[in-house]
């Protein structure tokens, strides 16, 4: 058993050794500084605040001007990185699927007024249960995730959403290109179960599926419970004539006398939720119209079938009103354990939240005031880059609890305790960051001359969806009707 369990650490610190050298080699200016800094991140003691304590640590052997100035000036090849990112050892699903979740976080930066491409952010919880717009970075991230509950995901890949961006276009480009370098990496072959991906209501699910429908993935995304969906047309009697219709009856998802007996029903008693009933109901789609995201769609719109999955449970953990969810896959002919496989692999995608918390809150992806774009992109990159060391270390950490935390085994190592031992771990792992060389920091400005280049202040990107010459519209009512169109 030692052997074994000897074997089994050589290995992990094999492919974490062959990761660290391919991350710095993806690193084509100030690499060794910015290979430090990603080290300093991983090393700290507790969660890191600001940028200029990191570079106080012992694995950052650089001044805090040459940490700025490899943040500011420095250069990392993204291309080459998300490669690296998707060879490693992906979680996979128990029937050895790779679930993909994609939502988006914000970096807020609402007092940076030198920033530019800066965007209305909605948040939620900043006042009375409101959403409030907040001027920051939306980025769009996506990572793989484990089949059981676990506060783990494998980051795959981040872009930011530029002003004027269109979110489900750049996330099906993003997904397109993301299982591209999977199938390349060897992540996915044919004959292997289709890969799925997992997003929440603030994605068009029919219209993600209608755009990867040529890739080896299916989509399976929450719906808002106004929406209406229509059915198949039923085949027409001999000798019909006129325009044969495209659009069978409705499927309210607030009226259940529009639902009928459900194709597939399924109860399943759950250790958190109490009974979990969900019901599934084939061949529905919504009814397009060109507006919105499918204005630019020539020709007649598609008809996009797929199923919906009504899940009900019996209580919450945090003791609120549990409300019906509805899901929407990109599948049909749904059979009862696909329809527990879905509902359940949606439970999962909430894990991804735990890996946002850990960015932020952790690992400080938020914490420095950044000016550019470019940096906060270099930034992010070198916390993915680090947050995957970790994932790769977690098989190798001790346990270092504190007094009052509760032993757990190996396998149930959260990233933050992963992390407080990873500095035992960098000296048996790949280095490749050279030495600083002794210098002297520059003259800078003189004493009492002033600034004559301002920074350039940028305002926050809006869309204008109304035309200001025309009187504003009503406000809606508090009971709006169902939405009919998609």
């Amino acid at each position: 058993m030692s052997l074994l369990h000897e074997g089994v650490r050589q290995d992990g610190f094999a492919e974490l050794s062959r990761f660290r050298g391919e991350f710095y080699g993806c690193l084509t200016r100030r690499r060794d500084a910015l290979f430090e800094l990603a080290d300093a991140v991983l090393c700290a003691d507790g969660p890191v605040r600001s940028l200029v304590e990191l570079s106080l640590l012992g694995e950052h052997r650089r001044g805090h001007g040459g940490l700025y100035d490899a943040l500011a000036r420095g250069r990392l090849d993204a291309d080459q990185l998300r490669r690296a990112l998707a060879a490693v050892t992906l979680p996979r699903a128990a029937d050895g699927r790779l679930v993909l979740a994609v939502d988006i976080t914000c970096w807020l930066r609402p007092d940076a007024h030198t920033s530019p491409q800066r965007i209305l952010c909605h948040t939620y919880g900043r006042g009375k249960d409101q959403h409030i717009p907040v001027p920051g970075w939306p980025y769009s991230v996506i990572t793989a995730l484990e089949p059981g509950r676990s506060s783990w995901t494998a980051p795959l890949d981040a872009l930011r959403l530029a002003p004027g961006d269109d979110a489900a276009t750049i996330t099906a480009r993003q997904l397109r290109e993301l299982v591209d370098r999977l199938i390349d990496a060897g992540q996915w072959q044919p004959g292997d179960p289709e890969v799925l991906i997992v997003a929440d209501a603030g994605y068009d699910a029919p219209r993600l599926a209608f755009l990867l429908k040529d890739l080896p993935v299916q989509v399976l995304a929450r719906m808002r419970s106004d929406r209406v969906l229509r059915r198949a047309c039923p085949p027409r009697p001999p000798g019909t004539r006129g325009r044969p219709p495209r659009h069978g009856g409705e499927f309210v998802f607030g009226d259940p006398a529009t639902w009928n007996a459900p194709d597939t029903e399924t109860v399943t008693d759950t250790r958190l939720y109490g009974t979990a009933r969900a019901r599934s109901w084939d061949r529905l789609h919504p009814r397009l119209t060109h507006r919105s995201s499918w204005a630019t769609q020539d020709g007649t719109l598609p008809v996009i079938e797929g199923t919906v999955i009504r899940l009900e449970v019996g209580h919450l953990p945090s003791g609120a009103i549990p409300k019906p969810v509805w899901l929407w896959w990109s599948g049909t002919d749904a059979a009862p354990a696909d329809t527990d496989r879905l509902w359940q692999a949606f439970l999962r995608r909430f894990d991804i939240e735990h890996t946002f918390r850990l960015f932020k809150q952790t690992l400080g992806w938020t914490c420095p005031k950044i000016r550019t774009p470019e940096a906060a992109d270099r930034w992010t990159w070198l916390i993915l880059a680090a947050y995957t060391q970790l994932r790769l270390a977690r098989p190798l950490a001790a346990d270092l609890r504190r007094p009052w935390e509760q032993p757990a085994p190996p396998e149930r190592l959260t990233p933050a305790r992963v992390r407080r031992g990873f500095r035992n771990l960098r000296p048996k792992a790949a280095c490749p960051a050279g030495a600083p060389k002794p210098s002297r920091p520059g003259p800078g400005r003189p004493p009492g001359r002033k600034n004559t280049h301002p920074t350039p202040r940028h305002d926050v990107h809006t869309v204008r969806k109304t035309d200001p010459t025309k009187p504003p519209k009503p406000k809606k009512s508090s009971a709006p009707r169902p939405r009919r169109t998609g």
